[in-house]
C-alpha cells in the first residue's frame, strides 16, 4: 500500500467529480447496506460501519475489521472520532446565539475578539470559510515525524488562532471560499467570549444533552475515545498501518474534536433540519450557502458549518470529517427523512490524483442509500464536496 505525504495529506480544497444523473428512486435502506460495506473493506478499507435511515427505519451494518492485529470485528455503534462534522454542532451553537440577540453574523471579527481583528472579516465570514484566513494544521503536522511528535501535546485555542493569522491569507474576506480550520477555532473563542463558558459546556447543554446523544462527547485533552472503538490508521513505512487512535485533540477542538456514533449523528442532523435546534430565520442563514461551483448553485455549496451536495434525487446536506485515522460522512435529505452516516478506521492512504476505489465504493453506497440504485447513464454532472478531499488528500 502506497503512502501519502502528511504535508500533502492536510491540505484542504474542493474536488470535481463525476456523478451520473438519473431519475430519483426511492432510498435503498435495508439488505443492501452490508453488502456495500463489504464492497468498501474488499476495495481496501480494513473496517467501516453505518447507519442508514428512512423514516422511523434505522439499519446499521459494519464491514471489516476494528483491528488488523487481533482480528476483532467492526462494530455498528462503535464510537468514532467525527472531525469535521463538529463544525455543524459549533455553527449551531452560534446560530442560537444569533438567534437570542447575542451575536451579529455580519459584526466583525474584532467586535467579539479585538486582538484577532482581521479586516473586512466577519462572524458569518468564519461560518462559511470565506474569511481567506489561513489553515494552521499543514504548519503543526508538517512533517511525519510530528504526528507522534503532537500525540501527546496540548495546544491552546489561542496558539491554534495565531498559528493560523500568522500564515499568508488565501484570499480577500469574503471574496470567496476556502476551507480552513482557523475560522473555527475564532468561532470557538466567540462563543466562550459570549458565553462565559466552554465550547464543551455549551454543545453539551444545548445539543448533546437535550437530544439525548449519550453516545457523544468532546474529549478535551483525554487521549483515549471512552467505549468500544476501532483503530485509527495511516499507512506507514514498509507497508505497517500505524494506529493514532489514541491522540490529544486539542489540535482540532471547536474545529473538529468531538466523538460519536453513526447513530447519534444520524440523530442529531435530523433534529437540525427539521427544526429542533433552530429557528427558521437561523436554519435559513445556515443553509444559505456559498456555491461549490460559481453561478451553479444547484451543485450545492458550503453554508454556516453546513453544506449541500448534489446527488441524483437532488440536494442532500451534512458534513464529512477526517482526522488521524478516522473518517467520517454524514448525508441527508432536506427533510431529515432520509440518513446515511458511515465511519471508516483509515485515512491518508492514496496520493492526491490517484485512482481510489474505496472513496468510488464509499460514495456508491452514500448515492444508492439517498437516492436508491441508479441506472447506469452518461457522466455528465459536477458533484464538488469536502468529502472527495477528505478520502484523496
Amino acid at each position: 500500500m502506497s503512502r501519502t505525504p502528511i504535508r500533502a495529506a492536510f491540505g484542504a480544497a474542493v474536488a470535481l467529480a463525476l456523478l451520473a444523473v438519473a431519475a430519483p428512486a426511492g432510498a435503498a435502506t435495508g439488505s443492501t447496506l452490508r453488502p456495500q460495506l463489504e464492497a468498501i473493506t474488499a476495495a481496501g478499507m480494513p473496517g467501516v460501519f453505518a447507519q442508514a435511515a428512512d423514516g422511523r427505519h434505522r439499519l446499521s451494518a459494519a464491514a471489516g475489521v476494528a483491528d488488523v492485529t487481533t482480528g476483532a470485528p467492526t462494530r455498528p455503534g462503535m464510537r468514532h472520532r467525527v472531525g469535521s462534522i463538529t463544525k455543524t454542532f459549533t455553527a449551531t451553537v452560534l446560530l442560537q446565539l444569533a438567534g437570542e440577540g447575542r451575536l451579529r453574523l455580519d459584526a466583525p471579527l474584532g467586535r467579539y475578539l479585538p486582538a484577532y481583528a482581521v479586516d473586512g472579516v466577519t462572524v458569518r465570514m468564519l461560518l462559511n470559510h470565506t474569511s481567506g484566513i489561513a489553515d494552521y494544521d499543514h504548519v503543526i503536522f508538517a512533517t511525519d515525524a510530528s504526528l507522534e511528535e503532537n500525540r501527546h501535546r496540548t495546544f491552546t485555542p489561542a496558539e491554534l488562532a495565531a498559528i493560523g493569522l500568522g500564515q499568508p491569507p488565501t484570499n480577500a474576506p469574503g471574496a470567496t471560499w476556502n476551507y480552513s480550520n482557523t475560522n473555527y477555532v475564532l468561532a470557538g473563542m466567540i462563543l466562550e467570549k459570549i458565553t462565559g463558558r466552554t465550547v464543551a459546556h455549551e454543545i453539551n447543554r444545548r445539543i448533546i444533552r437535550p437530544l439525548g446523544l449519550r453516545e457523544t462527547y468532546l474529549p478535551g485533552t483525554g487521549e483515549r475515545i471512552h467505549g468500544p472503538h476501532a483503530a485509527a490508521y495511516i499507512p506507514w513505512y514498509d507497508g505497517v498501518l500505524a494506529d493514532f487512535a489514541d491522540y490529544n485533540m486539542s489540535w482540532a477542538w471547536a474545529a473538529g474534536e468531538i466523538v460519536s456514533t453513526t447513530g447519534d449523528l444520524n440523530t442529531f442532523y435530523r433534529a437540525l433540519l427539521t427544526g429542533r435546534l433552530l429557528r427558521p430565520a437561523q436554519l435559513a442563514q445556515m443553509q444559505t450557502t456559498v456555491p461549490w461551483v460559481p453561478g451553479a448553485p444547484e451543485y450545492g455549496g458550503y453554508g454556516l458549518g453546513l453544506y449541500s451536495n448534489a446527488l441524483p434525487c437532488g440536494l442532500v446536506w451534512g458534513h464529512d470529517g477526517l482526522v488521524l485515522g478516522h473518517a467520517t460522512i454524514s448525508w441527508h435529505s432536506p427533510d431529515g427523512r432520509r440518513q446515511v452516516t458511515v465511519a471508516q478506521n483509515m485515512t491518508h492512504y492514496v496520493a492526491p490524483g490517484q485512482p481510489d476505489p474505496i472513496a468510488d465504493a464509499t460514495f456508491a453506497m452514500l448515492t444508492a442509500q439517498l437516492c436508491g440504485e441508479q441506472p447506469a447513464t452518461t457522466r455528465a454532472a459536477v458533484r464538488p464536496h469536502l468529502a472527495d478531499t477528505a478520502f484523496r488528500r
